[in-house]
């Protein structure tokens, strides 16, 4: 009986060990996909690219941009912060660090893993979202269904608002379209996906909120429907070019009471692949 347990534990650590193995080539099989997809030879930033947008929008694109900066919509950033595993009430923060990549309208891949106490891991991608604790339990695995897909799509096209506006210039697929005095709506579409996003700017065109109705179950009655998401974006920093926020706070229920910001990070490095010196 000793003997059969043990095998049995043995298959079973050997599954999750395997799973794990194949989960993170996933990750790299799928980083690789995206970072090729970055223009080998890359246009430069003109202000008459985006003569034509609404004003709130030509100022976004103004302040992001600087004239000749090279246009590479697909950006790798490495973060660090605090990742809510609670609710509004109880919000159980915790310490987090990960890595992402986005290159909408393609994909994304974010890859996180939390600091004490019950270390949770995994990543999230337009096909997947899997997370383990200690490195090797499953306690997350949804994807590979059009909810998840249209769901994560809602949040790389909003994330290239924060860290690749080059991503979001107008073209095949992306329109944009004014709000009010100092918000604009890009819509993207990308084979049967569609997502608006609002942008509101400062009066140097800085994007200090960005928010939009995002497809998610995050609510009382784990149902997938419309409801509001957003958040906001500070510590402006120079990359390459571009001034992306470094600070970046975003949660479920945005601009209401019910807000709940459980993605509080710091930004510590943003990367452009194949950015030319």
């Amino acid at each position: 009986m000793t003997l059969v347990v043990a095998i049995l534990v043995g298959v079973v650590l050997g599954a999750l060990v395997l799973m794990r193995f194949l989960d993170r080539h996933a990750d790299r099989v799928e980083w690789r996909r995206l970072a090729a997809l970055q223009p080998g030879v890359a246009k430069r930033f003109e202000p008459e690219m985006i003569a034509d947008l609404p004003e709130p929008a030509r100022r976004y694109f103004g302040y992001t941009m600087r004239p000749g900066t090279p246009i590479l919509p697909v950006a790798e950033i490495d973060m660090r912060g605090q990742f809510s595993l609670g609710t509004k009430q109880q919000p159980n923060y915790r310490p987090m660090e990960a890595r992402q990549i986005l290159a909408a309208p393609n994909g994304f891949v974010w890859a996180m893993r939390t600091r004490g106490g019950m270390p949770l891991s995994g990543s999230d991608s337009g096909g997947w979202t899997r997370f383990r604790i200690f490195g090797l339990i499953p306690v997350a695995r949804p994807g590979g269904d059009p909810d998840h897909t249209r769901s994560a799509f809602g949040r790389y096209v909003a994330e290239s608002l924060f860290w690749a506006p080059a991503a979001l210039l107008p073209g095949p697929g992306v329109t944009w379209q004014p709000v009010a005095e100092n918000t604009a709506r890009v819509t993207v579409r990308h084979g049967e996906l569609e997502q608006a996003v609002d942008v509101t700017v400062d009066a140097a065109g800085r994007p200090v909120e960005v928010s939009f109705q995002r497809w998610s179950n995050a609510n009382p009655d784990k149902v997938h429907r419309l409801q509001p998401f957003g958040g906001y974006l500070s510590d402006f920093r120079e990359v390459g070019g571009y001034r992306l926020p470094f600070r970046v706070e975003a949660g479920n229920m945005f601009g209401s009471e019910d807000y709940f910001p459980f993605f509080l990070v710091d930004v510590t490095d943003i990367r452009f692949p194949g950015m030319p010196p």
